[in-house]
C-alpha cells in the first residue's frame, strides 16, 4: 500500500471559513447578551478513509494557545515522603512559581484525592470546577480507579506532566496550550479544539494548518487517511476546508483487493486440494475393484433348494374335534364295504350256517 499523502489546505480558503465562523458567532453573542461569558471554542471535525485499527491519543502543541486565561486548571501531584498532605501541598506551590508556572488553580496531592473526592457527588463537583486537569507522570496509573467513568466519557481525563524536567514552565504550557486528538477505533470521526471566538482569524488559522500537519505525520494509518475537514464551534454548523480527491478511491479499493487476494488464494488451494483427494479416492476405488474382480475365482453353481410344502391350518372345527383318520385305513373301509344283513343265513369264511 502506498504511502499516507500529504494535506494540501488553502490557506485563503481556511481564512474564509474562520472569518465566516467568526462573523456568526459575534451575531449570536450580540443575541445570547445576557451571558456572562460568550467565548466559544473553535474546534476541527476529522473524517477518515476507514476505521483505525488501533486506538491512538495525538499530543498537538499549537503557535497561539487554544484556552482563555479565565480557565482553571486542576494538577495532581504523588505524596512526597515524610510529608503530610498540607506540606505537600505547599512545597508543589513553591516550586511552580520558582519555575515560573502561572496556569495552575489548584494543587491536589494523591492521598487528598483518595480520601476527601472518594464519594460519587465529590468528584461531580471536582470534574465541574475546573476545565482541564494535569497530573504528575509518576501516578498516572493511579488515577482511573478514584476518578471514575465520567472524567473520561467527558473527555477530561489528566493529561500527563514530569514535574521533575529542567524546563517545566515550558512543557507545562504546551500542555495547557496545545490540543490533543482522540483517535478511536469506534468510528472514522474525531475532533481537536484550536482555538476559540476571541482569538483574531489569522491565529486560528495558522493553528488550523500546524494542528493539520502534525496529525499527518503522527497518525497510525497507510494510504489515504484524511476524507474531509470541517471547521465548527459548539453552535455552528460544520463549515468543510478540505476534501480529498476521489482518486483514492481507485486506492482503496485495489488494497482491498490485495487484501482478500490471500483469503482467495486460500480458498481456491483448499478446493483444489480437496479435489485432489477426491480423485485420488476415485483412483483408489477403482484400483481395489479391479483388483478384486482379478482375484475373485468363478464359482460352480449351486442347486437351489426346494421349497418344502406348506401345510395347510386345520380349521378351528378340526382342532377341536378328533383327529382324522389317515387315508388307507378310508381306502380299506370302502373296498370291504359292511356286510350286509340276510335273513338269517351268514356266510362266513370256511362256515356254512344253516
Amino acid at each position: 500500500m502506498a504511502d499516507k499523502p500529504e494535506v494540501a489546505l488553502d490557506r485563503t480558503q481556511v481564512k474564509k471559513a474562520v472569518q465566516a465562523l467568526q462573523a456568526f458567532l459575534q451575531t449570536k453573542s450580540t443575541k445570547d447578551s445576557l451571558l456572562l461569558d460568550d467565548t466559544q471554542h473553535i474546534s476541527l471535525l476529522f473524517t477518515l478513509w476507514t476505521i483505525p485499527k488501533v486506538a491512538q491519543t495525538i499530543r498537538i502543541p499549537l503557535p497561539h494557545g487554544q484556552r482563555t486565561d479565565s480557565e482553571e486548571v486542576c494538577l495532581f501531584t504523588r505524596d512526597e515522603p515524610n510529608m503530610t498532605s498540607e506540606q505537600t501541598q505547599r512545597f508543589y506551590k513553591r516550586l511552580l512559581e520558582e519555575r515560573g508556572v502561572k496556569n495552575i488553580t489548584e494543587i491536589i496531592p494523591y492521598k487528598v484525592l483518595k480520601t476527601e473526592y472518594k464519594p460519587f457527588e465529590a468528584k461531580r463537583r471536582l470534574l465541574g470546577n475546573f476545565d482541564m486537569f494535569l497530573s504528575d507522570d509518576r501516578i498516572r496509573r493511579l488515577l482511573p480507579s478514584h476518578l471514575g467513568k465520567h472524567f473520561y466519557q467527558r473527555k477530561k481525563e489528566p493529561l500527563c506532566v514530569n514535574l521533575q524536567s529542567k524546563h517545566l514552565a515550558r512543557d507545562i504550557q504546551s500542555v495547557i496550550q496545545g490540543t490533543y486528538l482522540k483517535v478511536t477505533n469506534k468510528g472514522s470521526c474525531c475532533m481537536a479544539r484550536v482555538g476559540h471566538s476571541s482569538m483574531t482569524a489569522d491565529e486560528v488559522t495558522e493553528n488550523i494548518e500546524t494542528a493539520v500537519q502534525t496529525i499527518m505525520a503522527k497518525i497510525r494509518m497507510k494510504g489515504p487517511v484524511m476524507k474531509i475537514i470541517h471547521l465548527k464551534s459548539q453552535s455552528s454548523v460544520a463549515l468543510p476546508i478540505f476534501t480529498s480527491d476521489l482518486k483514492h478511491i481507485s486506492v482503496l479499493q485495489q488494497a482491498e483487493k490485495d487484501a482478500e487476494t490471500p483469503k482467495k488464494k486460500r480458498g481456491k488451494a483448499k478446493r483444489h486440494a480437496k479435489k485432489k483427494q477426491q480423485g485420488d479416492t476415485k483412483q483408489t476405488d477403482a484400483t481395489t475393484e479391479g483388483k478384486e474382480e482379478e482375484e475373485i475365482p468363478q464359482l460352480v453353481p449351486i442347486e437351489t433348494p426346494t421349497k418344502k410344502p406348506k401345510l395347510e391350518k386345520p380349521l378351528k372345527k378340526q382342532q377341536l374335534g378328533k383327529a382324522p383318520k389317515p387315508a388307507a385305513v378310508k381306502k380299506g373301509r370302502k373296498a370291504q364295504g359292511k356286510p350286509k344283513k340276510t335273513s338269517g343265513k351268514v356266510k362266513r369264511k370256511g362256515l356254512k350256517v344253516k
